[in-house]
């Protein structure tokens, strides 16, 4: 939509502006403009104007000629008509009237202008009515529209939206979080700022701050009063001219600049303080002489001082007048000192006398040598008592609070200065944050109203982060004599808050809102009876005058900041008072280059900014919200009671949808015949829908809003927004005339289900039955046929007809099979909808029924169905009525008779049912009923009675009779005390649920059959047991073969139950327990059984079946594994449970080596690789080679058939076997690489060769363990040789363990020699293998290695007393090795890889110890490094400055010459390397200039002296204190400072030198 004016509006622009800011004004002043506190309106005046001499209150745009001037305001034109229709009259419903000062941010508006996601319409719910389930018991018929989980929530509500581009509320998410707000204040926030232009012109201009220097502090009354650096006071009025220029040509000038202002009550005369101590009182009326002069006093001891003042030289902070007396003052100075002075009557200032009372505060006496300094303090804070409207008798008492870094006190002047309250400084204040402080008053006040009551006075203090709300109570004398007594205040701390941020400045804006300045210039709006915080702002680009006034005073409150103590304060912070202030309601602020005024707006100017911004549906989504009451209500004007608000926003709601609907559809006389598009008509309608629901007026919604958008053929954007509010259902009532186009449009652009969905959710009562009912008919809509004809005619039986009879109308020959399923879908709506309707809820919405609805539901349904009246009438003979008995239960029952069972089990949990039943009126059990005959009341046991008259008649079919023997059964056992049938008619339910019709209902029918057993005992049971079997119940013959004690034949069903199998375990453990019941008869019955199936029970568990042999079949497990024969697999899994059991310890294995061997020989082919790691495990079983070694061999487990050997010490065999092993490994590696050219896959061989080399290394592996074992054995027992022997040692025949060595080494070294000839190596490559990085030469190299390295490990060992010879083993072998290679090779080049890796095993046992010793050495390294480190880390000073001469060493403020200093001695460090390079050099001389030794290090510093003697200045001084020192204790000196203290204490002079003095903390008491 173009918001910008036709040709031919620009000229009328001008004069709808000015007509709209008339309306504007006029308006505004018909609600009387006040506070809806009734409370500021006699506090503050009312001649604030502006620019233009308009009040600002009455002024809602901060300046009208720039915004009509601006490009942006063309887009107002076409909402001025709109705009004056809602200003006209804002008053509360309370009476009092409203002004811009209360008003916090909006809190979740929302977005009128970004385009919205268009609401998906809920999807419809599957509807429980098939007739494939065969599960009736187990079923709950739900609607697509009845409550389920499943149900998705639809979109969130259009009134929730994206929030609107103005920051929102800060109640709950908080101001850190918001993003910086733009410099130029938007129309709809809380603070609207207003820059004095022409002010700022004649302050700030070039020439005014030459003429009067520039501005330090600010006050503001009736005129706006700013004091400047020259001693100068400018005078303005609110028009911003300038009125007077107090203080030139007088003493004020030369008093240095003004430090603070202070006004008085009748805004007639100003007080002013000097930085030089002065104070000076002006009339405005006569400001060319002061009207009282308070000067300083001159620095005299305290014991000579015959008056009080403030010092000479000590800046006046604060000042204010006492009451409404001229001639009474209080100042502070920042000193921490306070003084109160009282004039006495005289003609002018030369008559009159002047007394000052100190009142807080000691003077600066000098101290004598030896006594601590009094703490530092300063008056942070400062504020007089303003008098409001109503006498009070603290007026009388010139009450003053003031704030120091450790204390509040309110101190009364009048008559004489005395504390009224102290506070100390909260404990919550943040660690080590900011020091500020700040404080303001609040006088009592008459609130206006009926009630006239007056509230309380109240104090708003802070002292860093932490607010106080203070009230002060009048305490009334308890008895009248003591009413001369002074007056006796209490000061009671009511609030407490707490910001981010350290807080420098406080106002009020009005009784129950303050403003807050934050250290970093954050204004935050704070509600004062809830403590929220509703709004906050950045004033930075403000650049608000700040200056520091207390750092200096205070350093040393900071400067001894201990991370220890965290009640001392990091820094202090600059004081802001001076520049920021409030009056009326407005914050006045104090720029270094402007001054601005900025004020609150109500809830009223924030909607009519938006509509004048254009933004009329975000106009109406706030108004809205104002109505709901969501966010702050006291600062934007709203009274807190929702009947007062719901009076006061309604009004005005609904006058701003009627204009939004003219101007949006071009009846606005601004706006011509434009309309808006559908995206924005669509936002209109969410809004217009939203707020008509929130103020509860549909009648609204439909009878203007619809009306309007159905006049201009919108109607399908108003519906299709309609819709999900239906569906909610907050809209339930639809008049005919919007309901039919909602059906229309449904029926076009949507499916049927989604105006079934509409229908079912919307009030019956304002519908054309007729009409729904025939379109939903049509259209196959029975849900809501369904639920319009019962809601609205209040009949059950009329649906239940209607559906019976579809199969009927179906199944006439008309050529369509198509709608006769549709019938029979249709038809089968008929169950869910009894379901409904029997449990007492609405069909399909899932609602409750009222007691006196379900009761007449019940009655006519179970009437209906339960009746014998017949459906067709047929006459005899006889003139009687013929036909089967209830035909529409018999018609119910062959729709869907599981259905039918299904909704009858719901039905009989009802309470409608618990009626005494008709067997106490002597009815049988089994009543055949007469085709005519009606109880007086349903019973469950009459429904059961007709059933069974029912499927008395062959009408069922088997299929569908079922069911009504399931239900039966099932109910019997659920209502005992209601149902009595024969014991034949359950013999014959019994008999017929066996002989179920198919497997589809065969659990169902033992699940029943188990239902009517546990109620229902058979006089002859066994009877029916081959029933059972027949049908397979198997649950069922459990529980009757248990209850008969027949326990062989519960094992045998177990066997037989599939589904069940695992619980044979159980049943056999208790049968067979010990102390079981069961007779020795009975038992082996039982081991018969379970011995007859051990394959199937090993089948169904193999563990729990070894654990069942072992605790109940002593010694059985043969016959158990012979029963498994036939399944290997099996038997492995058997013994494997058996023999390697998992958390338990396995059984005694000593006398089953053949369970042992077995399980051997079938571990060899399950799990070939866990035989050698098994067969090391086995200590005690001897086991026979000859069954287990072909096993092993045929399946390639050399290394457990070795290991098996040897432990039977056959270990020469086992050698024998290895190496054969090895022999074909090799013959298999060498006939691969030989055949390489046929190959046709080089992938898989590669594979191969990899897989053949790492079993090579792994059974060269397995030999060595085998010698390494017999060495370990024959060391034991082989005696020493004596010394004289060993030289024969080397000559002698080898022995067993070293015959098996060589035996190794043979094998190795033959296998690697042959595999790396060249000829080998050539016809691979030749074959296409390339042999990457060498693996196979590497592999066997690294076998060999290992061969020897293991030789040398085993034989060079050390023996009992052999001392520190080694044994000549490795040798022999050795020469046994060399002597075999050279005889079968002639030359010794083929052993040249051999030899290598004989000494590379050597070479690799020493690298081991060097790379051992380094990792050592590194490693104690590193720890040394780590404590010298630690040795040469120092410590943090407690301080900054010297504890001696208290002169500044380190920190902020020490000068660059602590900087300068280090690059000095850098530079040195660098002179001293290269002028020893350089003297060293040199030859010999004069020891100055060989430069050797200590004499050039003396050198180096002489120079390095001289060239800091250059720099000046303050460098050169702290220059000569020398190094810092830092002691343990963390106090710090200069060098030269202890130095000197430490010489005089030992009467050492200076020229004897310090050296050999020991440096103490002076500071820390020395122990004695």
């Amino acid at each position: 939509m173009s918001l910008r004016p036709e040709p031919g509006e620009e000229e009328a622009r001008e004069d709808n502006d000015l007509d709209l800011q008339h309306h504007l004004k006029a308006g505004v002043e018909a609600e009387g403009v006040s506070n809806n506190d009734s409370s500021d309106s006699d506090f503050v005046r009312d001649d604030l104007d502006l620019e233009n001499g308009v009040p600002a209150f009455d002024k809602r745009v901060t300046s009208q000629e720039e915004i009509i001037k601006s490009e942006e305001s063309l887009q107002e034109n076409k909402t001025q008509d709109l705009s004056v229709q809602l200003v006209e009259g804002t008053q509360n419903a309370d009476g009092t009237s409203s002004i811009a000062d209360d008003t916090p941010s909006l809190q979740e508006s929302v977005q009128s202008s970004s385009p919205s996601a268009a609401y998906p319409l809920r999807p419809s719910g599957s509807c429980s009515t098939s007739t494939t389930a065969r599960r009736p018991f187990d079923r709950r018929f739900q609607s697509r529209l009845s409550p389920s989980p499943l149900n998705s929530p639809r979109a969130i509500s259009p009134a929730f939206l994206s929030t609107h581009s103005r920051q929102s509320s800060l109640a709950s998410i908080g101001f850190q979080s918001l993003p910086d707000p733009d410099s130029t204040s938007a129309p709809w926030d809380v603070i609207r700022w207003t820059k004095l232009r022409k002010l700022t012109g004649q302050v700030f201009s070039e020439a005014g701050r030459r003429n009067f220097g520039r501005s330090t502090c600010l006050a503001v009354s009736t005129s706006i009063i700013v004091g400047t650096s020259k001693g100068v006071v400018l005078l303005f009025d609110y028009q911003q001219n300038a009125k007077g220029i107090i203080g030139l040509g007088t003493k004020a000038i030369e008093c240095g600049p003004v430090t603070s202002l202070a006004i008085s009550e009748d805004s007639t005369t100003i007080a002013v303080g000097h930085a030089e101590g002065h104070i000076f009182t002006w009339e405005l009326a006569k400001s060319t002489r002061p009207f009282l002069h308070v000067p300083p006093l001159d620095a005299h001891p305290a014991e000579s001082r015959k008056v009080e003042g403030h010092l000479a030289g000590v800046p006046v902070i604060h000042i204010g007048f006492l009451g409404f007396r001229h001639t009474a003052l209080v100042s502070a100075d920042n000193r921490g000192m306070a003084f109160s002075h009282l004039a006495t009557r005289g003609m002018g200032s030369v008559g009159r006398a002047i007394r000052t009372t100190r009142v807080l505060g000691r003077y600066p006496d000098v101290l004598q040598r030896g006594h601590n300094s009094r703490r530092s303090s300063s008056v942070l804070a400062f504020s007089t008592l303003p008098f409001g409207n109503v006498e009070q008798a603290t007026n009388d008492l010139g009450l003053v609070a003031m704030m120091t870094p450790y204390l509040l006190v309110i101190v009364s002047t009048t008559p004489t200065a005395q504390t009224q309250h102290k506070a100390a400084r909260p404990k919550e204040i943040a660690a080590h944050s900011a020091m500020t402080a700040a404080l303001a008053w609040f006088p009592a006040l008459k609130l206006k109203g009926q009630d006239a009551a007056i509230s309380r006075t109240k104090l708003v203090y802070c002292w860093s982060n932490v607010l106080t709300v203070l009230e002060v109570i009048e305490v009334e004398p308890s008895e009248p004599g003591e009413k001369e007594k002074p007056l006796e205040l209490l000061f009671k701390a009511r609030s407490r808050w707490r910001s981010q941020e350290a807080i420098v400045a406080v106002q009020w804006l009005s009784r129950s809102v303050m403003a807050i300045l934050t250290v970093t210039q954050q204004l935050i709006i704070l509600e004062d009876v809830s403590m929220n915080a509703t709004d906050s702002f950045d004033l930075v680009q403000k650049q608000l005058y700040h200056s520091d006034l207390f750092s200096r005073q205070l350093q040393s409150l900071v400067e001894q900041l201990d991370e220890a103590d965290s009640s001392m304060h990091g820094v202090v912070a600059d004081a802001f008072y001076m520049s920021f202030r409030a009056y009326k309601g407005r914050l006045f602020v104090l720029g270094f280059n402007d001054l601005a005024i900025g004020s609150l707006s109500n809830w009223a100017d924030r909607l009519l900014a938006m509509l004048e911004a254009g933004d009329f549906i975000g106009a109406i989504q706030l108004a809205t919200s104002y109505y709901a009451g969501i966010g702050e209500k006291t600062t934007i004007g709203l009274p807190e009671d929702d009947r007062s608000r719901h009076g006061v926003v309604k009004e005005k709601l609904v006058e701003m949808m009627s204009a939004s609907l003219k101007y949006a559809f071009g009846h606005n006389q601004q706006a011509g015949t434009e309309q808006l598009d559908d995206l924005q008509l669509k936002k209109l309608a969410i809004a217009c829908i939203t707020a008509t629901l929130s103020i509860t007026d549909t009648s609204f919604l439909f009878d203007e809003v619809f009306a309007w958008y159905d006049d201009h053929d919108k109607a399908t954007i108003f519906l299709e927004v309609l819709e999900p509010y239906i569906i909610d259902g907050q809209i339930t009532s639809i008049p005919p005339m919007a309901l039919k186009p909602l059906i229309d449009h449904y029926m076009k652009t949507h499916t049927a289900e989604y105006l079934e969905e509409i229908i079912c959710r919307l009030d019956t009562s304002t519908m054309d039955i007729d009409q729904i009912t025939t379109l939903c008919k049509r259209y196959n809509l029975y849900d809501a046929f369904l639920y319009v004809w019962t809601r609205a005619l209040g009949d059950y039986i009329g649906p239940c007809e209607e559906l019976l009879n579809l199969p009927l109308a179906s199944s006439q020959p008309n050529g369509h099979t198509g709608a006769s399923n549709q019938a029979q879908v249709n038809a089968s709506k008929i169950f869910p909808y009894l379901s409904f309707t029997l449990t007492s809820r609405v069909y399909p919405t899932g609602e409750e029924l009222s007691f006196e609805e379900a009761r007449t539901a019940k009655e006519q349904i179970y009437g209906f169905f339960l009746s014998g009246a017949l459906d067709h009438v047929s006459r005899g003979s006889s003139g009687t009525k013929t036909g089967p008995s209830f035909p529409h239960l018999r018609k119910l029952l062959s729709l869907d008779t599981a259905s039918s069972m299904s909704v009858l089990n719901e039905a009989f949990e009802d309470s409608y049912l618990n009626r005494p039943d008709e067997i106490s009126n002597g009815l049988s059990a089994d009543l055949r009923l007469d085709a005519t005959s009606q109880p007086k009341s349903f019973t469950r046991q009459f429904i059961i009675s007709v059933l069974l008259e029912v499927m008395s008649s062959a009408d069922l079919e088997p299929e569908d009779s079922i069911f009504v023997d399931m239900f039966i059964a099932r109910s019997l056992p659920k209502y005992p005390q209601d149902l009595v049938l024969s014991g034949s008619t359950l013999d014959q339910i019994l008999t017929r649920m066996c002989h179920f019709p198919n497997e589809d209902t065969a659990d169902d029918c033992q699940l029943s059959v188990e239902y009517l057993l546990s109620v229902y005992h058979p006089p002859d049971i066994q009877s029916l047991v081959p029933l059972f079997i027949e049908a397979r119940f198997f649950r069922v013959l459990k529980s009757v073969y248990r209850s008969e004690h027949q326990w062989s034949l519960l094992v045998q069903v177990y066997f037989e139950d599939e589904q069940d199998q695992a619980g044979v375990f159980e049943v056999i453990r208790a049968c067979l327990r010990k102390g079981s019941s069961l007779s020795s008869k009975e038992r082996r019955a039982v081991q018969a059984v379970v011995k007859s199936h051990a394959f199937d029970l090993a089948k169904i568990d193999v563990t729990r079946t070894v654990l069942l042999v072992a605790d109940c079949f002593a010694e059985s497990h043969e016959l158990f594994l012979s029963s498994l024969a036939v399944a290997p697999n099996l038997q492995y899994y058997y013994l494997n449970s058996l023999l390697e059991p998992q958390g338990r310890r396995p059984p005694s294995a000593g006398s089953s080596a053949s369970l042992t061997g077995l399980y051997i020989q079938l571990m060899c082919q399950q799990n070939p690789l866990h035989v050698a790691d098994y067969v090391k495990s086995l200590t005690d079983v001897d086991l026979q080679l000859r069954d287990v070694l072909p096993s092993m061999e045929a399946s390639g487990v050399i290394d457990a058939a070795v290991m098996l050997m040897a432990r039977q010490g056959q270990v020469q065999d086992a050698m024998k076997r290895l190496i054969k092993y090895l022999s074909s490994l090799e013959a298999t590696l060498t006939g691969i690489m030989r055949n390489l050219e046929g190959s046709p896959d080089v992938a898989s061989t590669k594979e191969a060769i990899h897989d053949l080399l790492q079993s090579v290394e792994k059974y060269s592996g397995v030999g060595i363990w085998l010698c390494q074992r017999q060495t370990t054995a024959t060391q034991r027992s082989r005696p020493v040789l004596p010394a004289s022997k060993r030289s024969n040692a080397v000559s002698r025949t080898l022995s067993f363990e070293e015959t098996l060595w060589l035996q190794l080494i043979n094998s190795v070294v033959d296998i690697a020699k042959d595999l790396t000839r060249p000829e080998t190596a050539n016809r691979a490559e030749t074959g296409g293998f390339v042999d990457p990085g060498n693996e196979i030469a590497s592999t066997l190299r690294l076998v060999v290695q290992n061969v020897f390295t293991a030789l040398l490990k085993a034989t060079t060992s050390s023996r009992k007393g052999s001392g520190d010879r080694h044994d000549l083993a490795f040798l022999q072998i050795l020469r046994a090795f060399l002597t075999r290679a050279a005889a079968s090779s002639p030359s010794l080049a083929e052993l040249r890889a051999v030899i290598s890796s004989i000494f590379s095993a050597y070479a690799y046992e020493e690298s081991l110890l060097a790379l051992s010793n380094s990792m050592l050495d590194k490693d104690l390294f590193v720890h040394v490094d780590e404590i010298a480190k630690l040795r040469r880390r120092g410590w943090r000073p407690r301080g900054q400055v010297c504890e001696i001469c208290r002169r500044r060493v380190w920190g902020p403020g020490a000068g660059a010459q602590i900087w300068e200093a280090w690059l000095q001695k850098e530079d040195r460090k660098i002179q001293q390397s290269q002028g020893k390079e350089h003297l060293a050099g040199q030859g010999e001389g004069d020891s100055a200039s060989r430069g050797k030794g200590k004499a050039a290090e003396e050198l180096l510093v002489t120079a390095a002296s001289q060239s800091e003697a250059v720099d000046g200045g303050e460098t050169s001084v702290n220059a000569d204190l020398g190094s810092a020192l830092v002691f343990a204790c963390r106090h710090l000196f200069h060098q030269t400072c202890l130095d000197h203290q430490l010489g005089q204490a030992s009467g050492n002079s200076p020229s004897q030198g310090y050296e050999h003095l020991e440096r103490v903390c002076l500071v820390c008491p020395r122990s004695t």
